[in-house]
Protein backbone atom coordinates (compact mmCIF):
# COMPACT_ATOMS: atom_id res chain seq x y z
CA UNK A 1 0.00 0.00 0.00
CA UNK A 2 1.43 3.39 -1.44
CA UNK A 3 1.31 6.16 1.44
CA UNK A 4 0.58 8.47 -1.26
CA UNK A 5 -2.30 6.69 -2.96
CA UNK A 6 -3.63 6.49 1.51
CA UNK A 7 -3.23 10.42 1.21
CA UNK A 8 -5.01 11.03 -1.65
CA UNK A 9 -8.08 9.05 -0.23
CA UNK A 10 -8.09 10.45 2.59
CA UNK A 11 -8.19 13.37 0.97
CA UNK A 12 -10.80 12.96 -0.86
CA UNK A 13 -12.83 11.48 1.93
CA UNK A 14 -12.33 14.73 3.93
CA UNK A 15 -13.53 16.79 1.05
CA UNK A 16 -16.07 14.93 0.36
CA UNK A 17 -17.20 14.97 3.87
CA UNK A 18 -16.68 18.89 4.19
CA UNK A 19 -19.98 19.24 1.66
CA UNK A 20 -21.49 16.37 3.67
CA UNK A 21 -21.02 17.57 7.67
CA UNK A 22 -22.51 20.91 7.26
CA UNK A 23 -25.70 19.18 6.37
CA UNK A 24 -25.21 16.53 8.51
CA UNK A 25 -24.32 18.72 11.78
CA UNK A 26 -26.66 21.54 10.62
CA UNK A 27 -28.91 21.09 13.66
CA UNK A 28 -26.76 19.29 16.00
CA UNK A 29 -25.17 20.16 18.77
CA UNK A 30 -21.73 19.63 17.04
CA UNK A 31 -19.19 21.71 15.23
CA UNK A 32 -17.38 20.53 12.16
CA UNK A 33 -14.06 21.58 12.97
CA UNK A 34 -14.31 19.78 16.15
CA UNK A 35 -15.70 16.46 14.15
CA UNK A 36 -12.84 17.10 11.61
CA UNK A 37 -10.15 17.45 14.33
CA UNK A 38 -11.74 14.16 15.85
CA UNK A 39 -11.68 12.59 12.16
CA UNK A 40 -8.01 13.49 11.69
CA UNK A 41 -6.62 11.79 15.24
CA UNK A 42 -8.97 8.78 14.47
CA UNK A 43 -6.94 8.64 10.95
CA UNK A 44 -3.27 9.26 12.17
CA UNK A 45 -4.08 6.53 15.25
CA UNK A 46 -4.66 4.13 12.64
CA UNK A 47 -2.00 2.03 11.09
CA UNK A 48 -2.09 4.08 7.09
CA UNK A 49 1.67 4.81 7.41
CA UNK A 50 1.05 8.86 7.03
CA UNK A 51 3.57 11.25 7.56
CA UNK A 52 2.79 12.43 11.22
CA UNK A 53 2.47 16.01 10.92
CA UNK A 54 4.59 18.03 13.14
CA UNK A 55 4.25 22.14 12.97
CA UNK A 56 7.19 22.15 15.42
CA UNK A 57 9.43 20.19 12.88
CA UNK A 58 8.04 22.26 9.65
CA UNK A 59 7.08 25.99 11.19
CA UNK A 60 7.38 27.51 7.72
CA UNK A 61 4.97 25.12 6.46
CA UNK A 62 2.77 25.34 9.11
CA UNK A 63 2.91 29.14 9.34
CA UNK A 64 1.87 29.85 5.53
CA UNK A 65 -0.74 27.00 5.91
CA UNK A 66 -2.72 28.63 8.77
CA UNK A 67 -1.86 32.35 7.61
CA UNK A 68 -3.42 31.61 3.72
CA UNK A 69 -6.40 29.51 5.85
CA UNK A 70 -7.02 32.94 7.80
CA UNK A 71 -6.66 35.41 5.27
CA UNK A 72 -9.64 34.13 3.01
CA UNK A 73 -11.79 33.39 5.80
CA UNK A 74 -11.15 37.49 6.65
CA UNK A 75 -11.81 37.87 3.01
CA UNK A 76 -14.92 35.99 3.04
CA UNK A 77 -16.26 37.54 6.73
CA UNK A 78 -15.53 40.68 5.16
CA UNK A 79 -17.99 39.85 1.99
CA UNK A 80 -20.57 38.65 3.78
CA UNK A 81 -21.60 41.80 5.94
CA UNK A 82 -24.26 43.72 4.77
CA UNK A 83 -23.84 46.28 7.53
CA UNK A 84 -22.41 49.68 6.83
CA UNK A 85 -19.90 51.26 8.86
CA UNK A 86 -20.66 54.13 11.52
CA UNK A 87 -19.75 54.05 15.16
CA UNK A 88 -23.70 53.74 16.35
CA UNK A 89 -24.00 50.38 14.15
CA UNK A 90 -20.79 48.88 15.12
CA UNK A 91 -20.69 49.47 18.43
CA UNK A 92 -21.20 45.97 19.80
CA UNK A 93 -17.89 45.67 17.28
CA UNK A 94 -15.95 48.28 19.39
CA UNK A 95 -16.81 47.44 22.69
CA UNK A 96 -15.36 44.43 22.17
CA UNK A 97 -12.24 45.04 19.92
CA UNK A 98 -11.70 48.20 22.77
CA UNK A 99 -12.19 46.71 25.49
CA UNK A 100 -12.88 42.97 25.91
CA UNK A 101 -9.93 42.35 23.90
CA UNK A 102 -7.42 43.60 25.85
CA UNK A 103 -9.04 42.97 29.15
CA UNK A 104 -8.60 39.25 27.99
CA UNK A 105 -5.22 39.91 27.06
CA UNK A 106 -4.21 41.35 30.08
CA UNK A 107 -6.11 38.49 32.60
CA UNK A 108 -4.48 35.84 30.42
CA UNK A 109 -1.18 36.82 30.54
CA UNK A 110 -1.56 37.78 34.36
CA UNK A 111 -2.90 34.25 34.90
CA UNK A 112 0.19 32.95 32.67
CA UNK A 113 2.58 34.43 34.73
CA UNK A 114 1.23 33.99 38.15
CA UNK A 115 -0.36 30.54 37.87
CA UNK A 116 1.27 28.97 35.10
CA UNK A 117 4.80 30.43 35.84
CA UNK A 118 5.52 31.85 32.61
CA UNK A 119 7.89 34.63 31.89
CA UNK A 120 6.08 38.21 31.59
CA UNK A 121 6.88 37.94 27.83
CA UNK A 122 5.70 34.45 27.10
CA UNK A 123 2.69 35.46 29.13
CA UNK A 124 1.75 37.75 26.98
CA UNK A 125 2.60 35.98 23.85
CA UNK A 126 0.50 33.04 25.17
CA UNK A 127 -2.76 35.81 25.78
CA UNK A 128 -2.23 37.62 22.23
CA UNK A 129 -2.55 34.27 20.57
CA UNK A 130 -5.72 33.10 22.91
CA UNK A 131 -7.53 36.33 22.30
CA UNK A 132 -9.07 36.20 18.99
CA UNK A 133 -12.11 34.56 18.32
CA UNK A 134 -11.31 32.93 14.86
CA UNK A 135 -12.73 33.62 11.96
CA UNK A 136 -12.73 30.15 10.62
CA UNK A 137 -13.62 28.22 13.69
CA UNK A 138 -16.72 31.02 14.85
CA UNK A 139 -18.34 30.29 11.36
CA UNK A 140 -21.55 28.64 12.33
CA UNK A 141 -22.45 31.83 14.47
CA UNK A 142 -21.59 34.00 11.41
CA UNK A 143 -23.99 35.68 9.21
CA UNK A 144 -25.18 34.35 6.25
CA UNK A 145 -24.42 35.57 2.29
CA UNK A 146 -24.64 39.11 1.46
CA UNK A 147 -27.48 40.44 0.03
CA UNK A 148 -28.84 43.64 -0.77
CA UNK A 149 -30.32 44.73 2.52
CA UNK A 150 -27.91 47.22 4.30
CA UNK A 151 -29.32 46.57 7.69
CA UNK A 152 -30.53 42.84 7.55
CA UNK A 153 -28.31 40.85 10.24
CA UNK A 154 -29.38 40.73 13.75
CA UNK A 155 -27.06 41.72 16.67
CA UNK A 156 -25.31 38.35 17.57
CA UNK A 157 -24.32 37.32 14.00
CA UNK A 158 -23.01 40.84 13.37
CA UNK A 159 -20.97 41.00 16.29
CA UNK A 160 -19.47 37.71 16.15
CA UNK A 161 -18.70 38.06 12.24
CA UNK A 162 -17.22 41.51 12.42
CA UNK A 163 -15.17 40.86 15.59
CA UNK A 164 -13.19 37.74 14.15
CA UNK A 165 -12.79 39.58 10.58
CA UNK A 166 -10.96 42.69 12.83
CA UNK A 167 -9.35 41.25 16.01
CA UNK A 168 -6.62 39.20 14.27
CA UNK A 169 -5.33 41.76 13.04
CA UNK A 170 -5.82 43.69 15.93
CA UNK A 171 -4.36 41.12 18.22
CA UNK A 172 -1.06 41.69 16.55
CA UNK A 173 0.42 44.79 18.47
CA UNK A 174 0.20 42.66 21.84
CA UNK A 175 2.19 39.83 19.73
CA UNK A 176 4.83 41.99 19.03
CA UNK A 177 4.65 43.85 22.90
CA UNK A 178 5.74 40.43 23.89
CA UNK A 179 8.64 40.40 21.13
CA UNK A 180 9.90 43.77 22.40
CA UNK A 181 9.25 42.63 25.82
CA UNK A 182 11.34 39.54 25.59
CA UNK A 183 14.18 41.23 23.61
CA UNK A 184 14.54 44.57 25.50
CA UNK A 185 13.13 43.41 29.08
CA UNK A 186 10.45 44.60 31.05
CA UNK A 187 11.65 48.17 31.40
CA UNK A 188 9.00 50.73 29.31
CA UNK A 189 11.36 52.99 28.24
CA UNK A 190 13.32 50.66 26.29
CA UNK A 191 10.59 49.39 24.26
CA UNK A 192 7.53 51.23 24.75
CA UNK A 193 8.21 54.33 22.48
CA UNK A 194 9.02 52.19 19.64
CA UNK A 195 6.37 49.87 19.74
CA UNK A 196 3.78 52.63 19.98
CA UNK A 197 4.83 54.44 16.82
CA UNK A 198 5.96 51.19 14.91
CA UNK A 199 3.87 48.23 15.85
CA UNK A 200 0.66 50.08 16.82
CA UNK A 201 0.64 53.36 15.07
CA UNK A 202 2.58 52.49 11.90
CA UNK A 203 1.31 49.12 10.72
CA UNK A 204 -2.51 49.33 11.95
CA UNK A 205 -2.04 52.60 9.60
CA UNK A 206 -1.01 50.89 6.61
CA UNK A 207 -2.70 47.93 6.92
CA UNK A 208 -6.30 50.00 7.28
CA UNK A 209 -5.49 52.31 4.91
CA UNK A 210 -3.74 49.98 2.09
CA UNK A 211 -6.68 47.67 2.79
CA UNK A 212 -9.17 50.50 1.66
CA UNK A 213 -6.53 51.52 -1.39
CA UNK A 214 -6.52 48.07 -2.85
CA UNK A 215 -10.76 47.35 -2.22
CA UNK A 216 -11.02 50.60 -3.36
CA UNK A 217 -8.94 49.85 -6.58
CA UNK A 218 -10.40 46.33 -6.64
CA UNK A 219 -14.06 47.51 -6.48
CA UNK A 220 -13.54 50.62 -9.82
CA UNK A 221 -12.30 47.30 -11.73
CA UNK A 222 -14.65 44.98 -10.47
CA UNK A 223 -17.67 47.13 -11.29
CA UNK A 224 -17.03 50.42 -12.75
CA UNK A 225 -14.33 49.28 -15.23
CA UNK A 226 -14.82 49.89 -19.22
CA UNK A 227 -17.44 47.21 -20.37
CA UNK A 228 -14.77 44.87 -21.47
CA UNK A 229 -12.46 45.02 -18.61
CA UNK A 230 -15.24 44.97 -15.94
CA UNK A 231 -14.60 41.74 -14.09
CA UNK A 232 -18.38 41.39 -12.18
CA UNK A 233 -19.77 41.01 -16.22
CA UNK A 234 -17.57 37.47 -15.85
CA UNK A 235 -18.80 36.18 -12.38
CA UNK A 236 -15.53 34.29 -11.70
CA UNK A 237 -14.93 33.42 -8.19
CA UNK A 238 -10.93 32.93 -7.99
CA UNK A 239 -10.81 36.83 -8.17
CA UNK A 240 -11.53 36.53 -4.35
CA UNK A 241 -8.40 35.30 -3.93
CA UNK A 242 -6.72 37.62 -6.28
CA UNK A 243 -8.37 40.04 -3.88
CA UNK A 244 -7.06 38.65 -0.78
CA UNK A 245 -3.28 38.14 -1.90
CA UNK A 246 -2.86 41.22 -3.17
CA UNK A 247 -4.32 43.00 -0.50
CA UNK A 248 -2.45 40.93 2.34
CA UNK A 249 1.07 40.89 0.09
CA UNK A 250 1.53 44.58 -0.65
CA UNK A 251 0.42 45.35 2.92
CA UNK A 252 2.91 43.13 4.36
CA UNK A 253 5.54 44.24 2.13
CA UNK A 254 5.55 48.05 3.42
CA UNK A 255 5.49 46.56 6.87
CA UNK A 256 1.64 47.20 7.47
CA UNK A 257 -0.76 44.67 9.52
CA UNK A 258 -1.94 42.39 6.27
CA UNK A 259 -4.76 40.39 8.19
CA UNK A 260 -6.11 44.05 8.79
CA UNK A 261 -5.90 45.06 5.09
CA UNK A 262 -7.49 41.63 4.10
CA UNK A 263 -10.80 42.69 6.15
CA UNK A 264 -10.57 45.96 5.23
CA UNK A 265 -10.02 45.51 1.70
CA UNK A 266 -13.30 43.35 1.11
CA UNK A 267 -15.09 45.58 2.96
CA UNK A 268 -13.90 48.40 0.04
CA UNK A 269 -15.22 45.94 -2.34
CA UNK A 270 -18.55 45.69 -0.73
CA UNK A 271 -18.92 49.58 -0.38
CA UNK A 272 -18.02 49.72 -4.45
CA UNK A 273 -21.33 48.51 -5.52
CA UNK A 274 -23.35 46.60 -2.78
CA UNK A 275 -26.41 45.67 -3.97
CA UNK A 276 -24.44 43.76 -6.75
CA UNK A 277 -24.89 39.39 -6.96
CA UNK A 278 -20.96 39.57 -7.64
CA UNK A 279 -19.72 39.88 -4.01
CA UNK A 280 -22.26 36.17 -3.57
CA UNK A 281 -20.09 34.80 -6.25
CA UNK A 282 -16.72 36.20 -4.52
CA UNK A 283 -18.26 34.59 -1.24
CA UNK A 284 -19.40 31.67 -2.16
CA UNK A 285 -15.62 31.13 -3.71
CA UNK A 286 -13.80 32.07 -0.80
CA UNK A 287 -16.03 30.11 1.99
CA UNK A 288 -15.45 26.98 -0.17
CA UNK A 289 -11.40 27.60 -0.43
CA UNK A 290 -11.94 28.01 3.52
CA UNK A 291 -14.10 25.05 4.55
CA UNK A 292 -11.28 23.16 2.15
CA UNK A 293 -8.05 24.63 3.61
CA UNK A 294 -10.06 24.33 7.44
CA UNK A 295 -10.57 20.59 6.41
CA UNK A 296 -6.80 19.93 5.77
CA UNK A 297 -5.62 22.12 8.93
CA UNK A 298 -8.01 19.95 11.23
CA UNK A 299 -7.04 16.55 9.51
CA UNK A 300 -3.48 17.57 9.78
CA UNK A 301 -3.42 18.70 13.32
CA UNK A 302 -5.49 15.59 14.44
CA UNK A 303 -2.68 14.33 13.19
CA UNK A 304 -0.18 16.62 15.13
CA UNK A 305 -2.30 15.72 18.83
CA UNK A 306 -2.00 12.12 17.67
CA UNK A 307 2.02 12.52 17.03
CA UNK A 308 2.27 14.08 21.04
CA UNK A 309 1.84 17.65 19.98
CA UNK A 310 -0.18 18.74 23.16
CA UNK A 311 2.85 16.61 25.16
CA UNK A 312 4.37 19.29 27.19
CA UNK A 313 1.02 21.32 28.09
CA UNK A 314 0.66 21.51 32.11
CA UNK A 315 -2.21 21.29 33.95
CA UNK A 316 -1.52 25.14 35.42
CA UNK A 317 -1.17 25.80 31.60
CA UNK A 318 -4.51 23.99 30.13
CA UNK A 319 -6.15 25.49 33.32
CA UNK A 320 -5.28 28.95 31.92
CA UNK A 321 -7.32 28.14 28.39
CA UNK A 322 -10.03 26.77 30.15
CA UNK A 323 -10.27 30.10 32.34
CA UNK A 324 -10.11 32.30 29.02
CA UNK A 325 -13.08 29.79 27.64
CA UNK A 326 -15.46 29.92 30.41
CA UNK A 327 -14.75 32.87 32.92
CA UNK A 328 -12.45 35.67 31.82
CA UNK A 329 -14.19 36.02 28.03
CA UNK A 330 -17.50 35.68 29.33
CA UNK A 331 -17.33 38.02 31.91
CA UNK A 332 -15.28 40.68 29.82
CA UNK A 333 -17.49 40.31 26.87
CA UNK A 334 -20.36 40.43 28.62
CA UNK A 335 -19.11 43.64 30.55
CA UNK A 336 -17.90 45.09 27.33
CA UNK A 337 -21.45 45.13 25.80
CA UNK A 338 -23.38 46.78 28.59
CA UNK A 339 -25.24 49.74 26.93
CA UNK A 340 -24.70 48.25 23.27
CA UNK A 341 -27.84 47.12 21.10
CA UNK A 342 -29.40 43.59 22.23
CA UNK A 343 -30.69 41.55 25.19
CA UNK A 344 -28.99 40.70 28.02
CA UNK A 345 -29.21 36.94 26.63
CA UNK A 346 -27.76 38.06 23.74
CA UNK A 347 -24.75 39.85 25.09
CA UNK A 348 -24.17 36.27 26.44
CA UNK A 349 -24.43 34.68 23.11
CA UNK A 350 -21.98 37.27 21.65
CA UNK A 351 -19.33 37.16 25.01
CA UNK A 352 -18.86 33.42 25.61
CA UNK A 353 -16.62 31.61 23.30
CA UNK A 354 -18.39 28.14 24.45
CA UNK A 355 -21.90 28.89 22.14
CA UNK A 356 -19.54 29.49 19.74
CA UNK A 357 -18.65 25.42 19.22
CA UNK A 358 -20.46 22.26 20.15
CA UNK A 359 -23.56 24.71 21.85
CA UNK A 360 -23.72 27.19 18.74
CA UNK A 361 -26.80 25.04 16.74
CA UNK A 362 -29.01 25.21 19.97
CA UNK A 363 -28.22 28.46 21.32
CA UNK A 364 -28.88 30.19 17.52
CA UNK A 365 -32.09 28.30 17.17
CA UNK A 366 -33.61 28.89 20.15
CA UNK A 367 -32.60 32.62 19.52
CA UNK A 368 -34.00 32.66 16.37
CA UNK A 369 -37.25 30.59 17.24
CA UNK A 370 -38.14 32.92 20.18
CA UNK A 371 -37.52 35.71 17.84
CA UNK A 372 -35.48 37.08 20.59
CA UNK A 373 -32.99 38.67 17.83
CA UNK A 374 -32.59 42.50 18.19
CA UNK A 375 -32.08 44.18 14.97
CA UNK A 376 -29.12 46.98 14.30
CA UNK A 377 -29.26 50.61 15.66
CA UNK A 378 -29.93 53.09 12.83
CA UNK A 379 -28.49 56.15 13.64
CA UNK A 380 -30.89 59.22 13.32
CA UNK A 381 -31.47 60.69 9.92
CA UNK A 382 -28.73 63.87 10.35
CA UNK A 383 -26.06 61.35 11.11
CA UNK A 384 -25.04 60.14 8.17
CA UNK A 385 -23.08 56.46 8.40
CA UNK A 386 -19.58 56.29 6.84
CA UNK A 387 -19.72 53.38 3.61
CA UNK A 388 -17.40 50.51 4.19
Amino acid sequence: METVDVAFAVLGLAALLAGILPRLLERRPLSMPIAFLGLGMVIYALPTDLPVPDPLAHRDVATHLTEICVIVALMGAGFKIDRRLGWARWSSTWRLLAVAMPVCIAAVALLGWWWAGLVPATALLLAAALAPTDPVLASDVQVGEPTAESDSEDEVRFALTSEAGLDDGLAFPFVYAAIAIAGSGLAPGDWLARWMTADVLYKVTVGVVGGLLIGWLLGRLFFRAPSELRLARHSEGFLALAATFLAYGLVEVVGGYGFLAVFVAARAIRAAERSHEYHAVLHDFAEQIERLLTVLMLLLLGGAVIGGLLAPLTWPAALVGLALVFVIRPLTGWLALRGAPGRPAEHWVIASVVVHGIAATPVMRLLDGAGRRTAPRVPPARCTPVAA
